[in-house]
């Protein structure tokens, strides 16, 4: 049976690890295309772009929002983010599946235009929990780490607009992706294959 391949949104709220999730799915599995995002915010030490981010300046981005390129983007914390529809496009044609990490706003709109991805939410085991990664990060003010809270809790409202929930141990990161690994196998042994087309 021909398998067709998959769109597989990750997504959760800020700090619950989504680029901790996909770099440790990397080193257990190249045969994912991942999708890099673009964004205006400032590169972060030890951050690549072209690897980590498409580090786009915003006049840049406004060019490429006019065009049509992306297939969603937004604005999260002052910032554009945005996934180019031509990575996916062409990674899809190859017969890759797509790894794509969006915030919950993005997987939204992503849920819109192409609703039979695979969408899994990552969730933190508490509020405490993930205010304490945000914390550790280092990189917002308290006021910044106080509204990034506070959009977590109504996040997580949103959880039923997903297809799995995945509860993201920050000790435990190999089960996050064994588990992401096991949603994928199973999608792609269903009988009524996913039929993605943008």
């Amino acid at each position: 049976m021909h398998k067709k391949p998959l769109a597989i949104v990750i997504s959760g709220p800020s700090g619950v690890g989504k680029d901790a999730t996909i770099a440790n799915l990397k080193k257990t599995d190249e045969n994912f295309h991942y999708v890099v995002t673009a964004t205006t915010r400032s590169m972060r030490a030890n951050e690549i772009d072209g690897v980590d981010y498409y580090f786009l300046s915003r006049d840049d981005f406004e060019k490429k929002i006019r065009n049509d390129d992306f297939l969603e983007y937004a604005t999260v914390y002052g910032n554009y983010y945005g996934v180019l529809k031509k990575e996916v496009k062409h990674a899809l044609g190859k017969g890759k599946d797509v790894i794509i990490k969006v915030d919950v706003q993005g997987a939204k709109t992503l849920k819109k235009k192409i609703p039979d991805a695979v969408f899994i939410f990552l969730v933190p085991p508490s509020i405490e929990d993930l205010a304490e990664r945000l914390s550790q990060r280092n990189v917002d003010t308290d006021k910044d780490l106080e509204i990034r809270l506070g959009r977590a809790a109504e996040e997580m409202k949103m959880i039923q607009m997903f297809d799995y929930a995945v509860m993201n141990c920050k000790n435990d990161l190999d089960k996050t992706t064994q588990i992401v690994h096991a949603i994928v196998t199973a999608e792609k042994s269903r009988v009524k294959q996913r039929n993605i087309s943008l």
